[in-house]
C-alpha cells in the first residue's frame, strides 16, 4: 500500500513543480526580448509611436508621364522613279544640307529626249516669228499665226515635262540633318518609292506625352517640363507648343507635345522619356505621411500628440504625392501626427514619441 501511494505521489509532485517553474519563466521575460507597452501605476499601457511634425512648406504640384522623343523633322528618303543608280553622294550618318544631292538614277534616256524637245522648240519659235511677220504684212492668216504659236507652247510644255521627270531622278535632302544608313549601292536597280536612306533633324527635339484628361485645363502652350531619357544623364528642359484638341477614348488621355534643343545631339529621336510637369505651387501646405492617415466609410482621421496622449482629428485631404498627403483642412500647424501603431490608438491612450529609424539608402534605390 505504502509502494502505491508514493508511485502515485512522487510523479504528482513533480509535476507540480514543473508548472511553477514555467509560471515562473513566463512571468518574467527574458533579457533583450520584444519591447511591450509600459504600464503606470493603475494606469493604462503608454504606446511607443513614431511621430511628423506637421510644419508648413511649399509644394510643388506634379505630375510625371511616359512619351516619346522624335526628331523636329524626319523622313524616310525614297526614289520617285525607278532606275539603276548611277551615283551616291553621301556618307552614311553624315550631316547634309537642303538641296545636296543623295542618289542619282540614269537619266541617259531622258537627257537625250530633252535634247530633241529643245530643238524642236527652238523650230517652233522659228516658225511662230515668220507667221507673225507673214499675219503683220497681211500674208497670212490668224488661223495660221495661231496654229504656229499654239506648236511652240505645246514643244514648251513637253521640255517642262522632261525636266521635271529627270528631277525626279536626282534624290535631294529636303531639309538640314543627319543621314542615315544606306540601303542602296551604285549599280543597283530601285523600284519607285524605294527606300535610300532616313534623314532626321536633331538639332531640335519633340516630346510627346500625355496626361489625364482631369489635368487638360491646368496646362497651356508655353508651359515649361523637364524630362529625362535613359543612357543620358541630367534632365532637359522642353517647352509645350501644341496639345491634340481631342481626348483618347480608351485612355482618357490627351496628348501634348514639347520641343527641346539638343544642341550636343546626345538625345536620338524614339528615346522613351519621362517627362516631370509643373501643375502649380502651394506657398504653406501642410504635407503627412500617407501612413498616418485612417480612412474611413465617409471621412479620414489621424491621431495627434496633445499632452501625451493621442487624440484623433478629422481631415480633408488635397494632393497625393509618392508618400506623402496634403492636409486640406482640419489640422493646425507645428501639430505632432502619429504615424505608426493606427490600429491599437483610440482617444487618449497615453503615447511615447520615439525615433524614427534613417531610411536605407540602398534600399530606396
Amino acid at each position: 500500500m505504502t509502494r502505491t501511494i508514493l508511485r502515485i505521489g512522487i510523479p504528482l509532485v513533480l509535476l507540480f513543480g514543473a508548472v511553477l517553474f514555467y509560471r515562473g519563466r513566463t512571468a518574467d521575460p527574458a533579457p533583450g526580448g520584444p519591447s511591450v507597452p509600459t504600464a503606470s501605476r493603475g494606469g493604462p499601457a503608454v504606446l511607443p509611436v513614431q511621430t511628423h511634425v506637421a510644419v508648413p512648406r511649399l509644394l510643388e504640384e506634379r505630375v510625371t508621364a511616359t512619351g516619346t522623343v522624335l526628331a523636329e523633322e524626319a523622313v524616310d528618303v525614297t526614289v520617285e522613279s525607278g532606275g539603276k543608280v548611277v551615283a551616291v553622294g553621301f556618307e552614311e550618318g553624315a550631316r547634309v544640307a537642303r538641296g545636296d544631292v543623295l542618289v542619282r538614277i540614269n537619266d541617259a534616256e531622258l537627257q537625250a529626249a530633252l535634247t530633241r524637245a529643245v530643238h524642236r522648240v527652238e523650230l517652233a519659235k522659228v516658225q511662230a516669228r515668220r507667221q507673225q511677220q507673214l499675219f503683220d504684212a497681211q500674208g497670212a492668216s490668224r488661223e495660221a499665226l495661231d496654229a504656229a504659236l499654239n506648236e511652240q507652247r505645246v514643244l514648251e510644255a513637253e521640255v517642262a515635262l522632261i525636266r521635271a521627270q529627270l528631277d525626279k531622278l536626282t534624290v535631294r535632302a529636303p531639309f538640314d540633318g543627319v543621314v542615315g544608313l544606306r540601303q542602296v549601292s551604285e549599280g543597283a536597280y530601285l523600284a519607285p518609292s524605294s527606300r535610300v536612306a532616313t534623314l532626321q533633324n536633331l538639332d531640335t527635339l519633340k516630346i510627346e506625352f500625355a496626361i489625364a484628361e482631369r489635368h487638360m485645363n491646368r496646362i497651356r502652350p508655353g508651359a515649361e517640363v523637364t524630362f529625362s531619357v535613359a543612357g543620358v544623364p541630367g534632365a532637359f528642359p522642353a517647352t509645350v507648343y501644341a496639345i491634340e484638341p481631342k481626348i483618347d477614348l480608351a485612355t482618357r488621355t490627351i496628348r501634348l507635345r514639347a520641343r527641346a534643343e539638343n544642341p550636343d545631339r546626345a538625345i536620338l529621336p524614339g528615346a522613351f522619356a519621362s517627362v516631370n510637369v509643373a501643375l502649380g505651387e502651394i506657398p504653406d501646405a501642410l504635407v503627412v505621411p500617407a501612413s498616418a492617415i485612417i480612412p474611413g466609410l465617409r471621412d479620414k482621421t489621424l491621431y495627434v500628440i496633445e499632452q501625451g496622449r493621442a487624440q484623433p482629428r478629422t481631415v480633408e485631404t488635397g494632393l497625393r504625392l509618392d508618400r506623402d498627403l496634403q492636409i486640406v483642412s482640419g489640422l493646425e500647424p507645428g501639430a505632432v501626427v502619429i504615424t505608426s501603431g493606427q490600429l491599437q490608438l483610440r482617444p487618449g491612450l497615453p503615447v511615447e514619441p520615439v525615433a524614427t529609424a534613417a531610411p536605407n539608402p540602398e534600399r530606396a534605390r
